[in-house]
């Protein structure tokens, strides 16, 4: 019986097989529900939509999407929009109702963008970012340079930046902005919140029309994106990398891997109404215990780096001189790996060529780009189809973040690439599952050796101090979960589990350690800890205060200065006198935009010192903590006093909305505090507390740090790093 014409045409050509993984982390903090960064939102915008709709215009070209579940879920709710997003909300907002805060945030953090080919672009987004660079980007010293018209067209520009090349191209309204440039209204600013919107709903609904016409393949990652082989044991980090400094607790739980892979199946169905076939394991992480558990939920392929085949089978790929790859037939092939549950099959990225997209062809004009791709595929993989052999090509990467630094965020590149691909009698271009079934007889890999896509280990996410730090606070929230859930009713261990499950994700620990750093450290260092705070608050306890303060090495610029005599301030909540803090020590956090780290700060300065018998503490708090500070409550660490901290916390009279606040330890319960000293709060928060209460001798200096409590939530400490020394006051 003769094969079909079609199977022996795919069998005479070089199979190409794209795979774009789409991923963002999941900026929303689940107990407030509000999204920290606004960067799923703006790549929905600019890349997810037109990726695969650009692929109407090639319909022999078939490729596979990796869509990251957490990524889909806030892709929904902005489609939907019930995202609340404190980005989304000032660049919407009407220009005369922005405060003085709002301004500096727009200043501070609308310019996130690529200079080249997102900022340059538009003539008066590059002149108002000159105007920033003119003054160091320091928004408090910029504001007063921009006017009322300068924020409105920053608003409106930094949104029409983002927006994809289909709808720059094609929508006559998004075409009308761009060339209006400047001077934008209100309503100009309505219609694009409006374009906006229509333009993330038709993400979603883009992947589905083509994954039923059946020229893409969707497939998954685990839920919130975690490393599998490290949630399964930590320890295979040493395997893969031998001598790697390890956490002090041993993170070893494959049943949070399985549930994460669940998760991913259950949410694919709904949105997709099928079930996956294949998975891209986050950040090609493997091992074969994550293997196992794959095969053992139905997943038919796996996909990852060429380094961890040439670890499994002792083959090295490289590129000679010529720019041949040594070994391409044994890269160029798909594998099956045997599992106790059942086979799964493999692919293996040609990591150069993959790279040379990611990271090379930018620099390269489009057509030329395009040719050299198709030319060293072809220089490794037509010997091989001389021989009667079927290579399969994969390319493998990120499918959204390289764009920005394309001109015209890649679409001149890849219609050239897909043209060409489309031409070529020797190309053919399949989704994985397509590629895999029309070969016959697939490689058996007999082992698997653990490691990632980035230098086939685990370094990235573990072993730096930083990066050991997330595991051991992580360690102790998933044993608390473990310890708590059965007390605790089924909603709050539900969002407990939920927290956790975000928290594994692999984004936290990218930003940690030596590696990577960017504009939003802070923000993801502070979102990673919320996750984990959140765990304990869901079950009703209170969260460790080291929660409170950074694993990102983030040493805060600030003014300080020591106390250098005894004061002796009057405590009534204003500043009496100039003269009353005079000698006092001072410390006050140099803040950029108004905020921290995306959050609006709460406390702009502290004054502190003694005098023989008592310690005096002064907070200013910002304009808005202050006229909200009910929500607050203040700790106060102490080190070398008996006592080893001391709660402030504030209550508003309904009758005359004073402020009234109690100073008590730590194990008491509010309204029952045995007199530590006294408190104030009017335009400033004053206290006295007496050094014999506290355990403190006359002469004898001790440290504090104090942090701000929000709903039990640690939300900002003074200082981020070490302790402030009171000394024992020089007395005349």
């Amino acid at each position: 019986m003769s094969e079909p014409a079609s199977e022996t045409r795919s069998k005479e050509k070089i199979q190409v097989v794209f795979l774009w993984h789409m991923h963002q982390p999941y900026y929303k903090d689940l107990v407030t529900g509000t999204y920290r960064l606004p960067w799923a939102r703006l790549h929905a915008l600019k890349d997810y939509y037109g990726m695969v709709a650009m692929l109407e215009e090639f319909p022999g070209i078939h490729q596979t999407f990796n869509l990251v579940p957490s990524l889909l879920l806030q892709l929904e709710e902005y489609a939907a929009g019930t995202a609340r997003e404190p980005w989304l909300e000032i660049a919407f907002k009407p220009v005369r109702a922005l405060t003085q805060e709002d301004r500096l945030f727009l200043l501070q953090y609308f310019f996130q963008a690529n200079l080249q080919h997102l900022i340059s672009r538009y003539p008066r987004y590059r002149q108002l970012y000159d105007n920033m660079q003119a003054n160091d980007f320091v928004a408090e010293r910029a504001i007063r340079f921009f006017r009322e018209n300068d924020f409105a067209d920053l608003q409106v520009l930094s949104q029409l930046a983002w927006f994809d090349e289909i709808f720059l191209a094609n929508d006559p309204e998004i075409k009308a902005l761009v060339s209006k440039g400047q001077n934008f209204s209100r309503a100009d600013q309505e219609l694009l919140q409006s374009k906006e919107r229509e333009a993330i709903r038709k993400v979603l609904e883009a992947y589905r029309r083509a994954a039923e016409r059946g020229q893409i393949e969707i497939s998954t990652s685990p839920f919130y994106h975690p490393i599998l082989p490290l949630l399964c044991d930590t320890n295979v980090a040493a395997e893969a990398h031998p001598g790697v400094r390890l956490p002090n607790h041993r993170f070893r739980h494959a049943e949070d891997a399985r549930l994460q892979l669940e998760r991913a199946i259950e949410l694919h169905r709904r949105i997709f109404e099928q079930t996956p076939r294949g998975l891209w394991p986050s950040e090609g992480s493997v091992s074969e215990q994550v293997l196992e558990i794959c095969a053992s939920l139905g997943f038919h392929w796996i996909a990852t780096d060429q380094q961890i085949l040439a670890n499994s089978i002792d083959v090295p790929f490289f590129r000679d001189p010529a720019g041949v790859l040594a070994n391409a037939d044994r890269l160029y092939s798909p594998y099956v790996f045997g599992t106790s549950s059942g086979p799964i099959q493999m692919l293996f990225r040609d990591h150069e060529l993959s790279d040379r997209i990611g990271f090379v062809y930018a620099h390269v004009e489009a057509e030329s780009a395009a040719t050299d791709l198709l030319g060293r595929i072809k220089q490794s993989a037509l010997p091989l189809l001389r021989q009667g052999k079927r290579p399969v090509v994969s390319l493998i990467l990120d499918g959204e973040n390289a764009w920005e630094y394309y001109p015209k965020n890649g679409r001149p590149f890849l219609r050239a690439l897909y043209r060409l691909f489309s031409e070529d009698s020797q190309i053919e271009c399949p989704t994985v599952s397509e590629a895999i079934e029309r070969h016959d007889r697939l490689e058996r890999l007999p082992r698997l050796t653990p490691g990632s896509w980035i230098n086939a280990n685990f370094d990235i996410w573990i072993g730096a101090e930083e990066d050991n730090q997330a595991w051991e606070y992580l360690w102790e929230a998933r044993d608390f979960f473990e310890c708590h859930q059965a007390n605790s009713p089924a909603a709050k261990r539900d969002l407990a589990l939920e927290e956790l499950l975000a928290a594994e994700g692999s984004d936290w620990c990218w930003w940690y350690g030596p590696e990577h750093s960017s504009a939003n450290d802070g923000d993801f260092d502070e979102l990673y800890r919320s996750h984990l705070a959140n765990v304990y608050q869901a079950l009703g306890e209170k969260p460790p205060e080291v929660l409170a303060r950074p694993i990102r090495w983030l040493r805060q610029q600030a003014v300080a200065t020591s106390p250098v005599g005894a004061i002796s301030p009057c405590i009534d909540g204003a500043v009496t006198s100039y003269f009353e803090w005079m000698g006092a020590g001072y410390y006050s956090p140099i803040r950029q935009g108004g905020t921290m780290h995306g959050r609006a700060a709460i406390v702009k300065e502290v004054h502190y010192g003694r005098n023989s018998a008592n310690f005096f503490l002064r907070v200013d708090f910002t304009d808005s903590a202050r006229n909200e500070i009910g929500r607050f409550k203040l700790r106060i660490m102490l080190r070398g006093a008996k006592l080893g901290s001391i709660v402030v916390s504030f209550s508003r009279q309904p009758t005359d909305q004073k402020v009234s606040c109690e100073i008590r330890r730590e194990e008491e319960t509010a309204g029952q505090a045995t007199p530590l000293g006294e408190a104030v709060m009017g335009k400033i928060l004053e206290m006295q507390i007496d050094l014999g209460a506290i355990g403190v001798g006359a002469n004898q200096p001790f440290d504090f740090q104090v942090t701000v409590w929000e709903n039990n939530f640690p939300r900002e400490t003074l200082p981020l790093e070490g302790w402030l020394m009171a000394p024992a006051p020089v007395l005349d």
